[in-house]
């Protein structure tokens, strides 16, 4: 199917065809752009001949200290250079990368120690009881501490430090090059909130198209400035780690997340482009004014990790940011679709802006198909109404989860991948996430979107950040419950924001109850939404 009639000497040879890997980025970038700025933190910048050479030395390093290939090498590593070398240095030693969330317990950072089988971790100072901790408690074979030393923290002397093992590698060594795109480039572990987390498994393929398709999706041009606020961590920073070498961009780092850090970087450095959840929007909005810079520039900014409410679009653009929203799991690289926005939307008045933009959107170029399915596996009508799950498909979508086919074979089942997200598409085909399948409330019956609820509240003044979940009820079985923080010297009562809701909402949909309280949040922003179901369940059901 498809060939022409005769092709003979027409095959697969080193002249046409080269397997795709995020490695062959980095090195175009350090022979074209080689004086141009690659990496920046604090005192720290890398130009792309010195980020490569740290890439040679850390893979020929690694390899001495008898890491081959296939191997996995951890990090327990904040937003550091470090951390972006290891993305290049890993690999290019034929290597696995397994990037850990840093704010993970011990126990389970023991867990993904012994499920990766990982050999060495590259670990920074402020961490080190952490992974101490965790190869404690651990299973097996321990992986070896190399310490991470960043600006103004002292070594431990404990351990062969990063700079010792980058002295240890040859700065002219070769990379080890895929043989094969389908080869595992990185392994990165699920939140794990209702059970041991599931190792994600991507391809060097799926990294390259994901990081072409960020391009893309962003309308970058030459020598974008991004800074580092997604967790290089998280789905290795959206893949963006890898796609900022295509352009010969810089990458600024982020230790500590904060609105002054954002706006410094933003007019210190001449950041263009960032992505982060809404509370990074937020924090951004609701920053005092001494921490605020002027800036002369649009900076564009990727948004997911959960629904943006409308009114946190509506208050963030004017600051001088122009917002996409994007959409994505860890097993889809990070960000899969895109809000693109269309021409006829240009006209939009403040608030339908603000609703278009908080679309879900529609497939990234690289993706195959998204698409929202009903039980049955069949696509809803594109009515705007009926619910289904998110699935998609493509060359975006992990290998798989590593030692877990059952879990695997489920997610692909029809031959999509299941997302577990609840949404319904447009007649333009956008999707709109409802709900994630577990925050659906059933309030007598009726399905209650805590999306929509939490879209209601944040249009208060006063609202800075809230969350919905179910809370037992005897009479209706669930009923909205809703967590609210404030915003600094905001006042409002329980009744005042069950009134501004039920301004808006029908009256199942309004909640019943009004907790006021700091929401627990991720290291990417996301709110922990199943440590609020387990104290709605505590309060009293009347």
């Amino acid at each position: 199917m498809g060939w022409l009639a005769d092709e003979t000497g027409l095959e697969k040879c080193a002249a046409n065809y080269t397997p795709l890997t995020p490695l062959s980025f980095l090195k175009r970038a350090a022979d074209i752009h080689a004086d141009r700025t690659a990496v920046v933190w604090k005192s720290t910048r890398l130009s792309y001949a010195d980020y490569a050479e740290q890439v040679s030395r850390m893979a020929s390093a690694l390899g001495r200290h008898g890491i081959a290939a296939g191997d996995v090498v951890a990090t327990l590593i904040p937003n550091i250079p470090p951390q972006a070398v290891a993305h290049f240095g890993v690999p290019a030693a034929g290597a696995i990368l397994n990037t850990i969330n840093t704010r993970l317990d011990a126990d389970t950072v023991a867990y993904i120690f012994g499920h990766a089988g990982a050999k060495i971790v590259l670990c920074d100072t402020a961490f080190l009881p952490l992974a101490q901790e965790a190869i404690k408690r651990m299973e097996g074979p321990a992986p070896q501490i190399v310490e991470v030393v960043d600006h103004g923290f002292t070594a431990s002397g404990q351990y062969l430090t990063y700079d010792a093992l980058l002295a240890q590698g040859d700065p002219a060594a070769d990379w080890v090059m895929p043989g094969d795109e389908w080869e595992s480039i990185a392994i990165n572990y699920t939140s794990g909130t209702t059970g041991r987390p599931k190792g994600v498994v991507y391809h060097h393929r799926g990294a390259y198209l994901s990081a072409t398709a960020n391009i893309l999706s962003w309308r970058m041009v030459l020598h974008p400035v991004y800074l580092t606020i997604v967790p290089l961590f998280h789905c290795n920073g959206w893949t963006h780690t890898w796609m900022t070498p295509i352009l010969a961009g810089t990458l600024v780092c982020c230790r500590d997340i904060t609105a002054k850090a954002i706006y410094d970087a933003i007019a210190d450095e001449g950041v263009t482009h960032f992505g982060g959840a809404p509370i990074v929007l937020n924090t951004v909005i609701n920053a005092p004014e001494a921490d605020r810079r002027p800036f002369d520039h649009i900076v564009e900014v990727f948004t997911a990790g959960a629904p943006p409410p409308a009114a946190t679009l509506a208050a963030f653009e004017p600051l001088g940011f122009n917002v996409t929203q994007v959409y994505g799991l860890t097993e889809t690289y990070g960000p899969a679709t895109e809000c693109t926005w269309r021409p006829e939307w240009d006209s939009a008045t403040k608030d339908d802006r603000a609703a278009y933009k908080a679309r879900t959107g529609v497939a990234m170029p690289m993706l195959e198909g998204a698409e929202v399915h009903d039980t049955n596996g069949n696509p809803v009508p594109r009515d705007g109404q009926h619910l289904g799950e998110i699935a998609m498909r493509g060359n975006m979508v992990m290998k798989g989860y590593y030692k877990n086919p059952k879990a695997t074979a489920e997610a692909f089942k029809g031959g999509w991948f299941r997302s577990g997200d609840i949404a319904f598409q447009h007649p333009d085909g956008y999707i709109k996430i409802t709900d994630r399948a577990k925050d659906i409330i059933i309030s007598g019956g009726e399905n209650v979107s805590s999306v929509e609820v939490e879209g209601a509240l944040m249009h208060h003044p006063a609202v800075s950040l809230c969350a919905v979940v179910a809370k037992p009820d005897a009479k209706w079985g669930e009923v909205p419950c809703a967590f609210v923080e404030l915003k600094a010297g905001a006042i409002a009562t329980e009744a005042e924001l069950i009134a501004h809701c039920r301004a808006r909402l029908a009256g199942f949909k309004t909640p019943k109850h009004i907790v006021f309280a700091e929401l627990p949040k991720t290291s990417t922003g996301k709110i922990q939404k199943f440590e609020l179901r387990a104290v709605a369940k505590l309060m009293d059901s009347a």
